[in-house]
């Protein structure tokens, strides 16, 4: 594995899969995590994660500057877990960052990568079409975000009900 897209809908399995695809192999682990605990129920599923994960991983925060935290733990170990995107996507909107330079670093980093890195996110364009100008913002940017990551790494799967599909 050299470079992993995992997408899917909330609570399919995606870091489940991910993180059981990077534990297959040697070395030392980064987990790469761009939430945010902005509040108790937000802080739970952190610490779920954490503890998900055991003692196997470094976590790394990174929840605006993700290409340049790619760059450092490519260095430092011997593969990469990023959970998740679509969460960094909201974090870079909110942030009033612009979208096609950190998109553009991104996938830089990716093809700079010297550790195998696995990539999570969301699949949010399945549903109805948000009735508000935010909402529609983030979510074609997620598609189009995804997209290019897609077309960017190895390997792409979707995970749904936790079962895992080849797409690329």
């Amino acid at each position: 594995m050299k470079t992993l897209f995992v997408i899917g809908g909330a609570r399919s399995g995606k870091s489940r899969y991910a993180q059981a695809r990077i534990e297959a192999l040697p070395g030392r682990f980064a987990y790469i995590a761009t939430a945010q605990a902005r509040d108790a129920e937000m802080a739970g599923r952190i610490a779920r994660h954490q503890a998900d994960r055991g003692g196997l991983w470094s976590t790394i925060e990174a929840p605006v500057e993700l290409a340049s935290a790619i760059a450092r733990a490519s260095t430092r170990y011997d593969a990469i877990l990023v959970d998740c995107l679509t969460l960094w996507l909201s974090n870079l909107m909110e942030a009033g960052v612009a979208l096609d330079r950190a998109f553009g670093e991104l996938n830089q980093a990716i093809g700079s990568c010297g550790s195998p890195l696995a990539l999570i996110a969301n699949e949010v364009g399945l549903g109805i079409v948000p009735d508000n100008p935010l909402a529609r913002a983030f979510r074609d940017e997620a598609g189009r975000l995804n997209q290019q990551i897609a077309g960017t790494v190895d390997e792409v799967v979707l995970v749904a009900a936790g079962l895992p599909l080849r797409l690329k």
